[in-house]
């Protein structure tokens, strides 16, 4: 027996060349009118369903660029009432931070912003560093790289370079 179905399959593939477009083409037909009878089925779609579905994948999108920014922590580990220096208690640089913020728990220090907390702490050493510029300035000095703040800096208070002798006292 399976001698005959092995010539049963040498016969069908030496059919002629011609038959074997016909059932090609015949069969390309079929799936063309499968496709129209497709596109038919989804026009004569009710209107409210449509619209019942972009809604719904419209609330799924928003769901989901929503969710990464509004995304919760969860339940927090430590109390707010824990105390920063007994958390923090082998981060030194962290406590010197605490001790200038006059902060002493988590939730104390959950008032503050990041960007907050750097501009409490570099805003003194600005300052400082202007009125360093400032007086170098005024005794005709500046710091390397700053020769121009200090003669924008004479010009706008009305006063030009001060000469040596003008800067010692007399004997």
């Amino acid at each position: 027996m399976a001698k005959k179905k092995a010539t049963s399959k040498k016969k069908a593939s030496l059919r002629p060349a011609a038959a074997k477009k016909a059932t090609k083409k015949a069969g390309s037909k079929k799936v063309a009118l499968k496709k129209a009878a497709a596109k038919k089925k989804t026009v004569t779609r009710p209107a409210a369903k449509k619209t019942a579905t972009k809604a719904a994948a419209a609330k799924k999108k928003t769901a989901r660029k929503a969710s990464p920014a509004g995304a919760k922590l969860g339940r927090a580990r430590i109390t707010g009432d824990a105390k920063l220096d007994e958390f923090f208690k082998r981060d030194y640089e962290a406590r010197q931070v605490f001790e200038f913020l006059r902060v002493h728990t988590l939730k104390d220090l959950e008032q503050y912003g990041p960007q907050e907390i750097v501009e409490r702490l570099t805003g003194p050493m600005v300052r400082t560093i202007d009125r360093i510029r400032k007086a170098l300035a005024l005794n005709n000095r500046s710091l390397k790289g700053d020769e121009r703040y200090a003669v924008e800096f004479l010009s706008a208070i009305g006063g030009a370079p001060r000469s040596r002798k003008a800067a010692t006292p007399s004997e």
